[in-house]
């Protein structure tokens, strides 16, 4: 119990704690939801909060004339401390939530029908005012009700039972009744009406009475009784109105594959030791399975859900179809039938959308003459170095532990390479899906996915169909050309020394590009021919015209020229077609290309996204090159997307 002594004390604190509230204003679709934002805003619980409706709401007619509620809260403050410890587990209670009430006046509503005036009275919501027998009696004058019995209007606003009472007699003239029509519209997927409102000595129109017009014009189906009947006492008129509305049917979901083995590889964060080097220990890019071991299992199609007109009519739904389990090599089926079971011991990978454990192929020295090249059609892992002039195949992933010299790499998984690409300007590295190395030379790279390395990339081609990401202490890339679709993002981009220049292009398909411009070669050298033999058919033609003849070999001659030229017509036609293709779509890739250096730029790097280029003449730090208004401007660094730093577990570059 507090005593007045105390209770003086508290009311003092609270007014110094008042002088410290903060306020905030919050608004939202229903009351609940505007305190619920502002409880968020002050970082509350919903029962510390005190606040006042500045703007009550509205639901509107069906959309219409909609208006969210708004509100000024503070945190309410408590009376004591002891009060706060009486709470015996007070984030238990923070659990529950505390009932809203809104605060709503009380409201008056008449009703002139065949049988007479009739009157309604609603009580007040929370801390809203009771409607008053002046409020009634406004109404009822409004109406130009002169009979009616006063005592049972008090009573009516008395008790306000919300339901209507009759209190009188008026004259009815039928002839300013309150009309209404319907309008079925949208395919008969809604339905309005549009009300008159009742002359003088007219009738109203009751919920009743609407419901059964509606009926009568096929509305049947998706009206609101509740809405309704509050229409019915608040009525719009003169404006049409929506009062019903179908249910649009619902496709069924096909039957979906859950996988219980990480199918994105990017999951995994890529991690630089102290070292400056990356952290290869966990990437778990290869997916180890065992024996038996279940893989994903097939979640079965949902039926659909039928829709209907307000007129009643049913619209079919598609049911989901049943699509056949995924399954690949080294699996079966459980005998539940959903289930996919791993058959051996190995990796399992995804290779044209089906399920596969291939078994992994070690090397556990170099690949030189005593191994020969390899092609295998599962992960290959190499303990050594791959050296000058031998290649590895794989269908799965390669990894090697040492370093790759002038080889050639080509897997459909990912590569990994422990060390680091010493090319020699003539290796080749292929992967379907993304390279990680500690380092890149003078190599040809490609990659569809993404391109990792830690040291540096040096006077090579790199092509990544997403990122190219070289992040590390000694991160450069200095010379060579690197494309990618997504993002190009390293420590230092150029030289301060090096005369070698520097391209890094963005916003393309590094593919695409590359089939456009083996096109546009193949384009030019069809136009050659055609000119060459356009040249020569017209001497022959001269000729002809001149002598009226030609001897058989020339007229041989012209007839395999003009073949030739019909062919390589036909060829250049295809070429063209293929072209606009590829540009078509490379013009409406939709991703932001940027090029970043968290340390610096130097001059001499050539940025290019999508058809613009900035070329670098200043020196830039900590900087990204973007795409605006058809230019390449320069902002604030930004660091690699979160998945772009991920990368597999179980590899360490040394």
């Amino acid at each position: 119990m507090v005593d007045f002594v105390r209770l003086q004390g508290i009311v003092r604190g609270q007014l110094e704690q008042d002088r410290t509230i903060r306020t905030v204003t919050a608004s939202g679709p229903t009351l609940e939801a505007a305190v619920a934002e502002a409880a968020t805003l002050l970082d509350l619980p919903v029962r510390r909060l005190e606040y006042e409706v500045t703007e009550k709401g509205s639901p509107g007619i069906l959309g219409t004339g909609k208006k969210d509620w708004t509100i000024s809260a503070y945190e309410r403050v408590l009376l004591s401390k002891e009060l706060e410890e009486d709470d015996d587990d007070d984030s238990l209670i923070d659990n529950f939530e505390t009932p809203i009430i809104e605060d709503l006046d009380g409201d008056v509503f008449i009703h002139l029908s065949a049988d007479g005036v009739f009157l309604k009275a609603i009580p007040p919501k929370g801390r809203g005012k009771k409607a008053s027998v002046q409020d009634a009696e406004s109404i009822i004058q409004s109406r130009a009700v002169t009979e009616f019995d006063e005592d049972m209007v008090s009573k009516i606003v008395k008790d306000s039972a919300g339901e209507y009472i009759r209190i009188g007699d008026f004259e009815h003239k039928p002839i300013n009744d309150s009309m209404v029509t319907v309008d079925i519209a949208e395919g008969e997927m809604k339905a309005f009406i549009t009300v008159t409102p009742p002359g003088m000595g007219g009738c109203d129109i009751s919920m009743e009475t609407y419901l059964s017009f509606l009926r009568n014009n096929r509305v049947i189906f998706g009206v609101s009784e509740e809405y309704l009947r509050d229409f019915a006492d608040r009525p719009i008129y003169k404006e049409k109105v929506q009062i019903a509305e179908g249910a649009r049917p619902v496709n069924g979901r096909d039957s979906y594959i859950q996988y219980n083995f990480e199918t994105d590889q990017t999951k995994v964060k890529l991690r630089e030791g102290s070292n400056g080097r990356i952290d290869f220990k966990d990437l778990n890019i290869i997916k180890n399975v065992v024996e038996n071991q279940p893989l994903a299992k097939k979640i079965p199609p949902e039926a659909g859900t039928v829709g209907r007109t307000v007129t009643g009519k049913v619209i079919p739904a598609r049911n989901g179809k049943d699509n056949p389990l995924p399954l690949g090599k080294n699996v079966h089926m459980g005998d539940d039938g959903a289930t996919i079971i791993a058959d051996i011991n190995g990796q399992v990978i995804i290779v044209g959308g089906k399920i596969n454990v291939e078994p992994v192929y070690t090397v556990q020295g170099d690949v030189n003459l005593k191994t020969g090249n390899i092609i295998f059609l599962g992960t290959v892992i190499i303990n050594g170095n791959v050296e000058d002039g031998f290649s590895v195949k794989a269908a799965g992933n390669i990894e090697v532990n040492g370093t790759v010299e002038k080889a050639e790499l080509d897997a459909e998984g990912d590569i990994i390479v422990h060390q680091g690409i010493t090319g020699k300007n003539t290796g080749i590295v292929k992967a379907g899906r993304s390279i990680w190395a500690r380092f890149i030379e003078n190599t040809i790279v490609e990659s569809g996915n993404m391109v990792v390395v830690s040291d540096g990339i040096i006077n090579s081609q790199v092509d990544a169909y997403k990122r190219i990401i070289c992040q590390g202490k000694r991160a450069h890339i200095v010379g060579g050309r690197l494309r990618a679709s997504e993002e190009i993002n390293a420590k230092i981009l150029g030289s301060p020394t090096s005369g070698t220049e520097t391209v890094c292009e963005v916003g393309i398909d590094p593919k695409s590009k590359v089939q456009l411009e083996t096109l546009t070669v193949s384009k030019e050298n069809m136009e050659k021919q055609i000119e060459d033999i356009q040249r020569n058919l017209q001497t022959l033609i001269n000729i002809k015209r001149q002598r009226k003849s030609l001897p058989e070999d020339k007229e041989a001659y012209m007839r395999e020229l003009m073949d030739k030229r019909s062919l390589l017509s036909t060829d250049l036609q295809k070429v063209n077609e293929d072209m606009a293709k590829i540009q078509e779509f490379l013009n409406n890739i939709k991703v932001r290309g940027k090029v970043s250096a968290s340390s610096k730029v130097y001059p001499g790097v050539k940025i290019l996204i999508r058809d613009a280029m900035n070329d670098v003449r200043t020196e830039y730090r900590a900087v990204t090159f973007i795409l605006e208004d058809n230019l390449v401007r320069v902002t604030r660094y930004e660091e690699p997307d979160e998945e772009s730093q991920k990368a597999p577990d179980g590899y360490t570059a040394n």
